[in-house]
């Protein structure tokens, strides 16, 4: 019987593969037959044990790093992510919004264009365009909230 963290594992390895457009068949033709179709399909179910020599190798194969294939070895619980963040306009609009969110209000501004919606109090975005914005910003979404909420920008 496979452990929990097996089949995460082989969770992780089927994932990788889909992400590549591969078949299990696609990957023993790719691989010359170095990887049997039955046995990747043996360690995604997490019906067989992969060594971490033959791990390495898979990832070499997939042409990921080896950390990729491995899943995260104590998941926590967390909240579910809201799918959009409301924007105070005003506060947003206020000239001393400083130049680590002159990009948010740049960029809410452009979304009021392309909409046409021109209420002035609040804009919904989608998470992951906050998502986006934050990478461009060199920041992780959660601390480009965490800084949005601190100058009074999302909206209750």
């Amino acid at each position: 019987m496979a452990s929990d963290y097996q089949r995460a594992l082989g969770e992780r390895l089927r994932a990788i593969r889909s992400q590549q457009s591969l078949t299990l068949q696609q990957v023993e033709e790719n691989s010359d037959g170095r990887w049997k179709a039955v046995v990747i399909g043996s360690y995604e179910r997490g019906d067989r044990a992969i060594s971490v020599a033959k791990l390495a190798e898979l990832a070499t194969f997939y042409g990921v790093p080896i950390v990729e294939l491995l899943p995260d070895p104590t998941p926590t619980e967390t909240a579910p992510e809201p799918d959009h963040v409301v924007l105070d306009l005003h506060r947003l609009g206020i000239e001393d919004v400083g130049p680590e969110l002159a990009p948010v209000a740049r960029f809410a501004s452009t979304v009021q264009l392309r909409r046409g919606d021109y209420n002035g109090r609040v804009l919904t975005v989608r998470t992951d365009d906050l998502r986006a914005l934050a990478s461009a910003l060199g920041l992780d979404s959660e601390e480009l909230i965490q800084r949005l909420s601190a100058h009074g920008a999302i909206a209750s």
